[in-house]
């Protein structure tokens, strides 16, 4: 059983049925929250067998356009749309790129990340956040945390795994593994 929605899921449900094109949805692309993951975009696909103007809302995901897409700036247009998918403090990142797969099955959009295995209550309850610290500086990670307490709730514990979700994406097509990238510091 879900809690009822709170006062800014509720002001965002009512705002968005009612003005679909009043924040550039006409124009084909319009970010509801920036740096959220959450966009929505208005697109001519075909769904059903039938060619027509569709509303994408991207909820824990983000585009990913393959190469040669013309909504792309010129200096991706070759490569496809890159995509940065952080991992958790202790694990790698990477960087994808769209595909004319992803395309078709997703449109144009892949994860942006692992997604989280805990609560923040919960990794502070199961977590030991001393612990985690004298991990990552184990591992040659510099720390800087405004609280060591706080790095239970960024454990690579609390997250699900980021490579099993990037491998998945690029398994099924839907982006392509570019770079991997080590933490130095977090």
């Amino acid at each position: 059983c879900r809690a009822a929605p709170g006062r800014r899921q509720r002001r965002g449900r009512a705002w968005w049925p009612r003005r679909p094109r009043q924040r550039g949805a006409a124009s084909g692309a319009a970010p509801a929250r920036e740096g959220t993951g959450e966009t929505k975009n208005a697109k001519t696909k075909t769904a059903d067998q039938q060619r027509r103007r569709l509303l994408v809302h991207r909820k824990g995901a983000t585009r990913a356009f393959p190469p040669h897409h013309p909504s792309l700036p010129a200096e991706y247009r070759s490569i496809g749309q890159p995509v940065i998918v952080g991992g958790s403090m202790g694990t790698c990142s990477y960087v994808l790129t769209g595909t004319e797969a992803g395309m078709a099955k997703t449109f144009g959009s892949t994860c942006h990340g692992a997604g989280r295995a805990l609560s923040r209550t919960e990794a502070k309850k199961r977590i030991d956040s001393a612990d985690v610290l004298a991990k990552l500086r184990k591992q040659g990670i510099e720390v800087r945390v405004a609280s060591p307490k706080l790095a239970a709730e960024e454990a690579d514990a609390a997250y699900k795994s980021v490579k099993e979700v990037v491998s998945a994406c690029h398994l099924a097509g839907i982006s392509a593994k570019c770079v991997r990238l080590a933490p130095l510091a977090v």
